[in-house]
């Protein structure tokens, strides 16, 4: 069986490189602000090409997004399996967190009706969503049961909490402060997000 022509390796290379730069400047300028014309500017190419790969600003976000989704996804796998959920949940709020200081975790309007249609209507976002939320609410119940997370909060609950936290603006005005290393506002974000505000004795 033959592999990929030379063109459709072309065209593939091409969509990585505009998908790489959209999750840029969707991390810089935010989904409302980015234009295709920004983004095919940053690429390289004319706006015409930009559209024979994605028809849309809201189907490229989506793309960025399943890009997203799916390196979280292959983090969490990559951990130790005898590493604790808990540590696990923690470890995936630590590379959103880094993520997001490298610049590469798309911030998208909740309140879009065109976005959101758009992502509710990608085979391949609807997909990662899903897997995503299986994996982390069953670490969610696994640290539960295991004692290392309240069993008085309903887990989806939780599981959207820690999601909320990827999004945190408190990291970006602190960054900007630049009293701390990115080193240390990830992990006490991480340890505000599990462990809470309130001294232990």
């Amino acid at each position: 069986m033959e592999g990929p022509s030379f063109k459709e390796q072309q065209f593939k290379v091409r969509e990585n490189l505009i998908v790489d730069a959209a999750n840029q400047l969707l991390a810089d300028k935010g989904f409302d602000l980015m234009t295709m014309d920004d983004v095919a500017a940053a690429v390289g190419v004319s706006k015409g090409i930009l559209y024979k790969h994605f028809p849309s600003k809201e189907s490229l976000a989506a793309a960025a997004m399943v890009r997203v989704l799916r390196g979280a996804l292959g983090a969490i796998e990559a951990l130790p399996p005898e590493m604790s959920a808990v540590e696990k949940l923690k470890a995936a709020l630590r590379w959103t967190l880094e993520s997001r200081l490298a610049g590469g975790l798309p911030l998208l309007p909740s309140g879009s009706a065109s976005l959101q249609t758009s992502l509710m209507t990608s085979m391949e976002y609807v997909g990662a969503i899903f897997r995503m939320n299986g994996v982390v609410t069953g670490l969610v119940e696994q640290a539960v049961r295991a004692g290392d997370l309240r069993g008085d909060i309903p887990a989806e609950v939780m599981v959207h909490s820690i999601y909320s936290r990827t999004c945190d603006p408190a990291l970006d005005f602190l960054r900007r402060g630049g009293r701390y290393a990115d080193a240390d506002l990830v992990a006490h974000l991480v340890s505000i997000a599990f462990d809470g505000l309130t001294a232990r004795s």
